[in-house]
Order: structure tokens, then sequence, then C-alpha cells
């Protein structure tokens, strides 16, 4: 599925009883905006994102999101009124319904959960 600008993989493309390699996947990608679900735990979907640039405004209703950051830095815009600066290693779940964007100013590789079948450009 690409979104305009963005490239994002809905498909499982791991499943479960494989090792995954976020490194080499991270390492893989071309692209300035990059999203594809690695696996599925239970009802949750674990996405990798390579980011350099910015995500629009957009929210989930009825799911939260998790974002994990495993290389560069992202600034992650709540409500348009606050921005958290996660670095490497730090997480910050975004709860239901709250408006919020992401921008990397800088290539960035994130983990993030979300429940199976959220829409990653939001609702």
């Amino acid at each position: 599925m690409s979104a305009g600008k963005y490239e994002i993989h809905l498909d499982d493309k791991f499943g479960s009883s494989t090792l995954i390699d976020a490194g080499a996947e991270a390492n893989a990608c071309t692209v300035p905006w990059f999203n594809q679900t690695l696996t599925t735990v239970n009802d949750a979907v674990v996405r990798l994102g390579v980011f350099h640039g910015e995500f629009h405004w957009h929210k989930h209703d009825e799911q939260d999101e998790f974002f994990f950051v495993l290389e560069g830095e992202l600034l992650l815009d709540i409500d348009h009124k606050e921005t958290h600066t996660l670095k490497q290693h730090q997480g910050y779940t975004v709860p239901k319904s709250v408006m919020h964007r992401t921008r990397a100013p800088e290539r960035t590789v994130v983990l993030m959960v979300e429940q199976r079948g959220v829409i990653p450009t939001g609702d």
C-alpha cells in the first residue's frame, strides 16, 4: 500500500517462530518513509518504521499506538500542543483518539506496536 509519500506494508512479513533481524530490514530500506508489519502477537502487530521527514496529523479512534526508537530521533507532536523527543531506546504510547504526528529530522528506525487492523494513516 502506498499512501502518497508513505510506503506502508500491512502484510505480516515473518509470522511466528521466525527470527526477525530488524537491523537488516531497516538497512534494506531505501525510501524516506517506510512501514512494515514484522509479526503479529495475539491481537497486536509489531511494525518496523524507517522515517525521515514528517507524517501528517492523524488519530486512531479505537487504538493506542506505541513507538520505540531503535536508532535516530523521533519528534512526536501531540494534539497540536506539545512535542516529545524520543531518542534511542525511548518509547511513548499515544492514547486512542489523540491527534498526533511523527517527525524525524534524520533517518530514524522505530518499532511500533498497534492493535491488528489499525489503519496506520489514521481514522
